[in-house]
């Protein structure tokens, strides 16, 4: 990779660090199992969740994790089926979740993380992701201070992954899709060095797309940036201007997916799909520790 970089330039990593989000508990009083996964911090100690079993798990039933250190109360059904759920506990939230909690890895990974760190990009700091940002995971600390080594500047956004970046989407016409919220955050120090970058002549190379969502989410139409927060629903596909973005390091996307659309944005459909084809062929890693490609 530092072969294709050059001094100048500008990484942009995304800073978010993976809750262990998933809860094994008891319904009370039947002892029934139940698991709760955390999606998004709703403030006063609720959180919408992913819970089953769904029809079990109805306003009004109390559960019950690591034998009662932490108990919570399904308030109210949402659109779409998640649950808001008010969380009980002494001290302080995160540390409970770490002692409790296990990582939400995806699907097709089938055994448990002896080391939870696996699951972390390097430079993981801001709790509240519900899944890696996954082109991360292919740094070390010993290629990020090479490439610094080598004059370019690395920086830092935050961008919570919710688990709706991986929803499918199944509308005929893509702007009927609707997108998913993320809450993220651009640093003054962060905004400064990309506007410096792009003022002398360098390109702005987002690792991840969750990195160019947050970027391109807070630009002002002539591509500067300045300290930002919030959430952002951006959907970018064909047709979408960047104003910000020269380049992404970015995972092998699945079909149907608004990641993939985001990258056809950025290299154009054909040349995405013939990517794709060459990458099928070769038999490269799709998915969160599969290969990736850098886009410019």
């Amino acid at each position: 990779m530092p072969n294709l970089l050059r001094p100048g330039d500008c990484l942009v990593l995304n800073d978010s660090r993976v809750l262990p989000a998933r809860l094994i508990g008891r319904r009370e009083p039947t002892g029934g199992a139940a698991e709760v996964l955390l999606l998004i911090d709703r403030g006063e100690k609720v959180w919408e969740c992913l819970v089953r079993p769904g029809r079990k798990l109805k306003p009004g039933t109390r559960l019950s994790f690591g034998d009662g250190a932490l108990t919570a109360q399904v308030l109210e059904v949402c659109e779409g089926g998640n649950r808001l759920i008010r969380f009980e506990y002494n001290g302080i939230f995160l540390e409970t979740l770490e002692r409790l909690g296990k990582m939400p890895l995806p699907p097709y990974i089938k055994e448990e993380l002896q080391d939870p760190e696996r699951y972390q990009t390097v430079y993981a700091r801001e709790a509240g992701s519900a899944a890696a940002p996954t082109a991360g995971l292919h740094f070390t600390k010993e290629l990020l201070r090479q490439v610094e080594e080598m004059g370019v500047k690395v920086c830092y956004v935050t961008l919570h992954v919710g688990l709706g970046t991986f929803r499918p989407v199944k509308e005929e016409e893509i702007t009927d899709h609707q997108m998913h919220r993320e809450f993220c955050m651009i640093s003054a120090q962060t905004a400064q060095t990309i506007n410096r970058t792009k003022a002398e002549g360098g390109r702005v190379i987002c690792v991840g797309t969750t990195s160019c969502r947050t970027i391109e989410s807070w630009a002002a139409e002539d591509g500067t940036l300045k300290e930002s927060a919030g959430w952002t629903g951006i959907f970018i596909y064909p047709g979408y201007r960047f104003k910000v973005l020269d380049g992404l390091i970015t995972n092998f996307h699945l079909p149907q997916s608004t990641l993939l659309m985001l990258v056809s944005a950025l290299a154009g459909r054909e040349h995405i799909l013939e990517a794709y084809r060459q990458a099928v062929e070769e038999r490269y890693r799709f998915f969160s520790f599969g290969d990736a490609m850098f886009i410019r």
